[in-house]
């Protein structure tokens, strides 16, 4: 480590003298550390850590060994990364190499504050955003110590788990998300000193910047994906995991009829019935369902129709930035012919028997008809209809005969 400093050698002689006696009085090497801490200072600017921060952008799998090396430098036993806007979003944690109390206790404590909804409680963290501070700072930075005490997190989390001082730092990100880094020592221990402090400065703006390109790097993917679509003449735009518009090309955009914009980069459905599939099919992705759902989708006026599909974009489970995107795409209706029965049961979930049903209703067959045909109660066939109504968001039977027949079948002329 001192062959990579630039240290005067006298001072370099001394730092070897404390550490010598610290070894010869048996000192753990933790505590030989905190004896020393300017040694430690070419670890900050060390050139192989800070290419590791900035590999983060494009691998979020190293995040965990990254926060592991930043936990070292504060001395602390693991470090966090949250992904924070109205809640805490996504998360990872770095516990050291070899579990141990204190890092299993910080694991504890970060899977609490976000499985009990801890970051909407109290004024820590709003004051934090607010301060917008390019560094690090200590709670009590943040609030007086009386108030510091009267924290919930910090009273009714913090404390009863055994942590003590913390230090955080957050970064705000192109998507309107805040990245949040939090640190603590157990209660007991020495709380963070400036010294400390400056050698998480020295990181904070690598940090920041390695954030920030993961942010943009994921809008970029995200535009790149609508207007690849838009060369091809699709209407479509690319969601967060949050409902977030990430993304929206103008083949998209120009249909005012069909989709609102809203504030906050979100988006509804003008049609009130695709507006609920709509969001059915989004929470059903966040739930790690990866079907492409269809449903048909109207105008404002209740006339014309499209079929909306939501289509998940998985991405790697250890990105902490976006775990699934999702892409709306809007096709035209114009073909005034029943569709085969593949392209149903493509188009709107439907199992091969709803479809088949679907088809015969497309093709002018009545209820009775069906169930004398196909050798089945009135019933079975109504209960077959009725979630055939449900998939297609339909009210009424002559609703799904009058969309089925209007659909376009994009597919070649001689195709069965």
């Amino acid at each position: 480590m001192l062959c990579k400093t630039a240290f005067p050698a006298k001072e370099i002689y001394g730092i070897c003298l404390k550490l010598l006696g610290a070894y010869e009085q048996g000192v753990s090497p933790t505590a030989q550390k905190n004896l020393c801490p300017v040694i430690w200072r070419g670890k900050a600017m060390d050139p192989e850590f800070i290419d590791r921060i900035y590999e983060c952008s494009f691998l979020p799998e190293l995040w965990p060994g990254v926060l592991n090396e930043l936990a070292q430098l504060a001395s602390v036993p693991g470090a966090a990364l949250f992904l924070t806007e109205s809640e805490v979003e996504r998360w990872v944690l770095s516990p050291p190499p070899e579990m141990n109390a204190n890092a299993q206790a910080f694991l504890d404590a970060a899977a609490k504050f976000v499985n009990e909804r801890w970051f909407n409680r109290g004024t820590i963290f709003p004051r934090l955003f607010a301060a917008r501070h390019s560094g690090f700072l200590v709670d009590l930075d943040l609030l007086a110590a009386d108030e510091l005490e009267r924290e919930p997190v910090i009273r009714d989390l913090m404390r009863p788990l055994g942590w003590g001082s913390t230090v955080l730092t957050a970064v705000p990100l192109t998507t309107g998300e805040n990245a949040m880094f939090i640190m603590a020592r157990p209660i007991g221990g020495s709380p963070f000193d400036r010294a400390t402090i400056n050698e998480l400065d020295q990181v904070r703006p690598h940090l920041a910047r390695s954030t920030l390109l993961a942010a943009r790097l994921l809008l970029q993917q995200a535009r790149v994906a609508s207007e690849t679509l838009s060369a091809l003449g699709i209407p479509a735009l690319v969601l967060n995991d949050q409902g977030k518009v990430l993304a929206a090309n103008s083949l998209i955009e120009a249909l005012a009829d069909y989709v609102q914009w809203r504030a906050y980069d979100r988006v509804s459905l003008m049609d009130k019935a695709g507006e609920r599939l709509f969001r059915d099919a989004i929470a059903s992705i966040n739930l790690s369902d990866q079907t492409v759902r269809s449903f048909p989708v109207r105008d404002a006026h209740g006339s014309a129709a499209m079929v909306a599909h939501v289509i998940p974009i998985r991405l790697s489970a250890r990105d902490i930035f976006v775990r699934c995107a999702t892409a709306l795409i809007l096709t035209p209706v114009t073909l005034p012919e029943a569709p085969p029965v593949e392209l149903v049961q493509s188009l709107f979930d439907l199992t091969p028997t709803e479809a088949q049903v679907a088809r015969c209703l497309a093709s002018g067959e009545t209820v009775n008809d069906l169930a004398s045909r196909r050798g089945l109660s009135q019933s079975t066939v109504k209960t077959h209809v009725r979630r055939i109504l449900e998939k297609t968001g339909c009210n009424r039977q002559t609703d799904v005969v009058a969309l089925l027949t209007a659909i376009s079948a994009t597919r070649p002329a001689n195709s069965s």
